[in-house]
C-alpha cells in the first residue's frame, strides 16, 4: 500500500486531534493485530456538523458528509493509538443513522465513511459493513460510525 500520509496530503485531508470521549470509554483499543474504534460522531472543531434526524432535520447529503467526518474522526483515533502507517486494511464499519420515520437511505448515508476509507486506503479500504437506522444518537448527532482496522 502507498504511504497513507502522502495519500492524505494528495486528498487535502488533515487528521484532526482525537475527539475526546463523551462518556466512560476510550476512542480506540488495540487487541492483537486489530484496532477497534469507538463510535465516532461528526464533530469538527468541537461542533457537530449537523443535528437531528436524517430525512427530517438533516438531508441525506448532509448526513453523508457527516458520515465522512465520522470516518475522519475514526482515522484520528487510529492515528492517536498506533499510527495510520500501521493500517493493513479496513475490516468492518458499522454506521448508525438517526432516522426520521420512513427514511430508508441509511446505506447511502454511510457511504460517506466507506468512500473516504476507499479514497485513503485504496483496495485495503474495502470493508464489510452494516448501516442501521436508529431513533436517536448521542448529542443529537445524525450519524455515528465505528470501525475495525487490521494493523501490522
Amino acid at each position: 500500500m502507498a504511504d497513507v500520509y502522502a495519500r492524505l496530503a494528495e486528498l487535502g485531508l488533515q487528521i484532526p486531534p482525537v475527539v475526546p470521549p463523551v462518556a466512560a470509554y476510550v476512542p480506540a483499543v488495540q487487541t492483537g493485530n486489530h484496532v477497534y474504534v469507538s463510535g465516532q460522531v461528526p464533530l469538527a472543531d468541537g461542533k457537530l456538523l449537523a443535528e437531528g434526524l436524517v430525512g427530517a432535520d438533516v438531508t441525506a447529503e448532509q448526513a453523508k458528509e457527516a458520515a465522512r467526518q465520522c470516518g475522519i474522526n475514526a482515522l484520528a483515533a487510529v492515528e492517536g493509538l498506533v499510527g495510520l502507517a500501521r493500517v493493513v486494511r479496513v475490516v468492518k464499519i458499522v454506521g448508525f443513522v438517526a432516522s426520521a420515520p420512513g427514511f430508508t437511505g441509511q446505506p447511502g448515508v454511510i457511504n460517506g465513511a466507506s468512500e473516504l476509507f476507499g479514497e485513503v486506503f485504496g483496495d485495503a479500504g474495502k470493508h464489510a459493513r452494516s448501516a442501521v437506522g436508529v431513533a436517536a444518537l448521542p448529542l443529537n448527532a445524525p450519524v455515528e460510525v465505528e470501525a475495525i482496522f487490521e494493523i501490522a
